[in-house]
């Protein structure tokens, strides 16, 4: 169950933690992971992925790739709290970033995540912060059009969670999303802004000079 009654109230579960993950979840995953592997390599790099999902199942796709790995979201499995390469943190956005050092991760991901979020200024501005020279950050959201067949899913064929759908703030074209991530300390010229997965997702690429 999500807590929705105010502004300050976090989500008690995480993506995939009280219901498996539908063919259309799935599917949507996959369409995302490529994009991430087109726009980043993983090598060795110090990646944190906010808003993972309890399984963090992209981030246990390039966990022997990358150097080290931060998770971020409400409730995540076991195993990754235990795992040496993995730091593990418990906790709603974009609280549980404050505390991280400047500067200190290669590669960020963010995906599906900004439309459920009171302050997504407030999260992209410590996604910049925490991202080092030369760095990535590489954001999903579903767009306006991709709203309706959400919710189409959701509300009428009960394919996708109607929880999910009903804890968004916000659905975001390129040109709602642009202006934020310049507000938050992306420079135009090292930014990319582009729909995606049939029109039904934004995707943004967020590099920082070397």
């Amino acid at each position: 169950m999500l807590q929705l009654e105010s502004r300050t109230a976090i989500r008690e579960a995480s993506f995939g933690e009280q219901h498996p993950l539908t063919p259309v979840d799935r599917f949507g995953v996959w369409l995302s992971s490529r994009q991430m592997h087109r726009h980043a390599s993983f090598r060795a790099k110090r990646v944190g992925d906010f808003g993972c999902g309890f399984q963090a199942a992209f981030a246990r796709s390039v966990l022997d790739q990358a150097a080290h790995v931060t998770l971020v979201d409400v409730s995540l499995a076991p195993d990754l709290k235990r795992h040496p390469k993995i730091t593990a943190i418990e906790g709603g956005m974009p609280e549980s970033l404050a505390g991280f050092p400047d500067e200190s991760l290669d590669v960020i991901l963010c995906v599906s995540v900004l439309e459920h979020l009171w302050e997504p200024l407030r999260a992209l501005r410590e996604f910049r912060r925490l991202l080092a020279p030369g760095g990535t950050c590489l954001l999903n959201v579903p767009s306006w059009r991709g709203k309706f067949f959400l919710e189409f899913s959701a509300f009428r064929l009960g394919l996708s969670p109607e929880a999910e759908m009903d804890d968004h703030k916000m659905y975001y074209d390129p040109r709602d999303l642009w202006p934020l991530l310049v507000q938050a300390g992306f420079r135009p010229s090292r930014l990319k802004c582009f729909v995606h997965k049939f029109g039904l997702n934004t995707f943004a690429v967020c590099k920082t000079d070397e």
